[in-house]
C-alpha cells in the first residue's frame, strides 16, 4: 500500500494512493490506530482526488524522530570520520518536521554559516516494540519507508561536538511525499538520491549501508521504545553540502517519489 498525508476541509487526513491511467490518486481515507490500519476512515463521504491537486502534509506524526550517523563508508570518510563500530544514534526533535513543498528555514547567519542537505530513506515504526531479540522478525514493527532530508547545520555539528543544536532546527527535517509499505517496496536495493537546483550531488543504495535496517531497529529498541508512528532516518551517502537561501533541494528514493523543498532565509 502507498498512501498519504494532505489537508481536507475537516483538517488533517491520511489517504491511499494508487496509480491510475492520469497519475496518481488518492481513492480513499485511512487512519491509523496503533499497528492498526482503519479503511475507510471515520465514516466520512470522500471523492477520490489526484494526488497534485492536494496540499500534502508530512505522512508521519512521530514522538520521536531517530537517526543513524555515519552508516555509509565513504559519507564518513568525506567529513574525515573512522567507520563507527556500532551505529551512531543520534534525535532529531519532532518540531523539525516539514511538508513536501515547504520552506526550509535557514537560521540567522550568526548562529551558523554552513546547512547542509542529507538524502535519507525513512523507516516508519507500525507496531510498539521494545528490545528486539536476535531471532524476531524485525519487518513486523515497520509500518513503510519514505524519503527524509536530515539537514544539519554542520559548523555547528563540528563545534558543538554533539549533534542536538546542529541537528534540531525547525524545517530541519523534510519528510514525504508519500509511505510505501515493506509489502511493496525493496527496501534491500533502493536507489538514495539528492540534487540541489537540478544538479545531482548524491547517490547511493541501501546496499551499501554499514548497518542493516535489521541491525539498526533491533540496535535503537535495545535502548528506546519505539511507538507506531516513529521515524528512523537511517543515513546519507556521500556528497552532502551546502545550501543557500533561493535553492531547491530534492531528495530521491527510488520506489517511492521525490521529496522537493526550497531553502529561504
Amino acid at each position: 500500500m502507498k498512501y498519504c498525508r494532505f489537508e481536507t476541509e475537516h483538517g488533517a487526513r491520511y489517504g491511499r494512493v494508487e496509480h491510475s491511467g492520469g497519475g496518481e490518486q488518492i481513492v480513499e481515507l485511512i487512519s491509523f490506530q496503533g499497528e492498526s490500519v482503519r479503511v475507510p476512515a471515520r465514516g466520512e463521504a470522500f471523492t477520490p482526488k489526484a494526488l497534485s491537486a492536494v496540499k500534502l502534509l508530512a505522512p508521519v506524526e512521530p514522538s520521536k524522530i531517530v537517526c543513524v550517523g555515519r552508516n555509509y563508508r565513504e559519507h564518513a570518510s568525506e567529513l574525515g570520520n573512522e567507520v563507527p563500530k556500532e551505529p551512531l544514534i543520534f534525535l532529531k526533535p519532532p518540531s523539525t518536521i516539514i511538508a513536501p513543498g515547504a520552506a526550509i528555514e535557514m537560521p540567522p547567519a550568526e548562529i551558523t554559516g554552513r546547512v547542509d542537505y542529507e538524502a535519507e530513506l525513512g523507516v516508519i515504526i507500525g507496531k510498539r516494540c521494545r528490545r528486539v531479540k536476535a531471532n524476531e522478525d524485525v519487518w513486523q514493527y515497520v509500518r513503510g519507508f519514505t524519503c527524509v532530508n536530515d539537514v544539519t547545520a554542520r559548523d555547528l555539528q563540528k563545534k558543538d561536538g554533539q549533534w542536538t543544536r546542529a541537528k534540531g532546527f525547525d524545517t530541519f527535517c523534510p519528510v514525504g511525499p508519500v509511505v510505501v509499505t515493506t509489502d511493496e517496496f525493496d527496501f534491500k536495493n533502493a536507489e538514495v538520491t539528492c540534487y540541489l537546483n537540478g544538479e545531482q550531488k548524491q547517490h547511493g543504495r541501501t546496499t551499501e549501508f554499514i548497518f542493516s535496517l535489521e541491525e539498526v531497529i533491533r540496535y535503537i529498541s535495545a535502548v528506546m521504545t519505539l511507538e507506531p508512528g516513529d521515524l528512523i532516518s537511517t543515513g546519507t551517502p556521500a556528497g552532502v553540502g551546502p545550501m543557500k537561501s533561493g535553492d531547491k533541494v530534492e531528495v530521491r528514493v527510488s520506489g517511492i517519489g521525490s521529496l522537493v523543498n526550497s531553502v529561504r532565509a
